[in-house]
């Protein structure tokens, strides 16, 4: 009787069709101060050369923001705002990565409310229905002798911090994009630069560059993410290998 019943059971489970969610397209929303913004930072270069066909997405980076002015003048609105929009065709990831002007001594934003401003991104990011991914902050590039000043470390390891406290994905671009640097040299760094005496802020091929950096961090900690991005194998074998791109 129970082999009977047994194999009932195994034909009933047999006809009911199996689902699976097929892979979906990303929505990108880019979140960040000037070093990601367009005309000077990377997120320009992620959407146009590392995010593959049927992917799409959105340059929020804002020259001059903080974690405070970011919400304060609207930005962060917008890209909430966008969440809701995509949500339903795509995927929503929001990379959030902020630090260069929240450090200043005229920011008004202290390591803790950074922090505090940070999670709650991500926090806001994910009950709108996206998968928010805290980004370090890229590195400067100014050089003391054969290295480069380390003078974002404090919101480094903030950052880092309120990621794995709060089990918030993260990728650190700062020290990777640091020891990149340091591994091609003052020389080759300055073909990077926005303007000649601009140690921060990227041209277009510096963007491309420092864009294919995030995307194979970002591929290779979530795997997940390679059958949405557009490799390129001979840049990034440069970058490993501390080549100038």
């Amino acid at each position: 009787m129970r082999l009977i019943v047994l194999s009932s059971l195994v034909a009933f489970v047999s006809a009911i069709p199996f689902f699976t969610r097929a892979e979906r397209p990303i929505y990108w929303l880019l979140a960040g101060d000037s070093t990601t913004a367009p005309n000077g930072g990377w997120g320009d270069g992620f959407l146009s050369t590392t995010v593959a066909s049927g992917s799409s997405g959105h340059n929020y980076g804002h020259s001059g923001a903080t974690t405070a002015s970011f919400r304060a003048g609207s930005d962060w609105g917008k890209v909430v705002k966008d969440i809701g929009t995509y949500k339903d065709k795509y995927d929503v990831y929001v990379t959030i990565q902020f630090g260069h002007n929240d450090q200043k001594n005229t920011s008004g934003v202290s390591v803790e409310e950074y922090k505090t401003n940070l999670k709650n991104f991500a926090s806001e990011a994910k009950s709108a229905g996206a998968i928010p991914v805290l980004l370090t902050p890229l590195t400067r590039r100014n050089f003391n002798g054969a290295k480069v000043t380390e003078n974002l470390a404090e919101q480094r390891a903030a950052t880092i911090s309120v990621a794995e406290s709060n089990s918030i994905r993260y990728i650190d671009l700062n020290i990777a994009s640091e020891n990149y640097v340091n591994a091609i040299g003052k020389t080759a760094a300055s073909k990077y630069n926005l303007a000649s005496n601009d140690w921060t802020h990227l041209n277009e091929w510096g963007g491309v560059v420092f864009a294919r950096i995030v995307s194979d961090l970002l591929v290779k900690k979530f795997p997940e993410l390679e059958g949405v991005t557009k490799a390129n194998a001979t840049m990034s074998a440069l970058i490993a290998e501390g080549k100038p791109a």
